[in-house]
């Protein structure tokens, strides 16, 4: 049962990758809303994009992707995996968060936008590092601790 908690993780690992990718396939300015305020606007200077237009993104990006990961986790642990009390049910969704947490903090975070290209936006190079220590510091605390929220939270609904 662990090795398939531990697939479907990764799993939503691949699912934040690809959506993080579909972001931005015409430019990391795809996904400003997810930088700093001094990027964000530094980039509508820049006439690249418009606030208006980042506040659409920031939206589409938390109506698709919370409601998905949360229906993706609860199928996974309630559909195919059959859980049916609390701790069956927490620690399947604590794993599965987990892995994804993991993934989004080296491979996207460290890796993907801390030393590849794909995530720098021209004109803003100066403002980096996107994803600072502060940032990271507080992404690993609310990975954590959401993630135990989340599923404390959610299964006394559920079941």
């Amino acid at each position: 049962m662990i090795a398939q908690v531990l697939v479907e993780g990764l799993i939503l690992g691949i699912l934040l990758i690809g959506i993080c990718a579909f972001g931005i396939r015409n430019g990391a300015v795809g996904m400003v809303h997810l930088y700093h305020q001094n990027v964000k606007d530094r980039c509508v200077e820049l006439g690249l994009i418009t606030h208006e237009k980042i506040s659409k993104n920031s939206k589409i990006f938390k109506i698709v992707c919370i409601p998905g990961y949360l229906l993706y986790i609860l199928v996974c642990v309630y559909g195919i995996n059959g859980a049916r009390d609390f701790w069956s049910g927490f620690w399947q969704m604590f794993v599965i968060l987990s892995v994804m947490n993991l993934m989004d903090r080296f491979l996207v975070d460290d890796y993907w936008v801390g030393h590849t290209k794909a995530w720098i936006i021209l004109g803003t190079e100066d403002l980096r590092p996107y994803i600072n220590s502060e940032d990271k510091r507080k992404k690993w605390i609310a990975g954590t601790v959401g993630t135990v929220s989340y599923t404390h939270l959610t299964l006394p609904t559920i079941l």
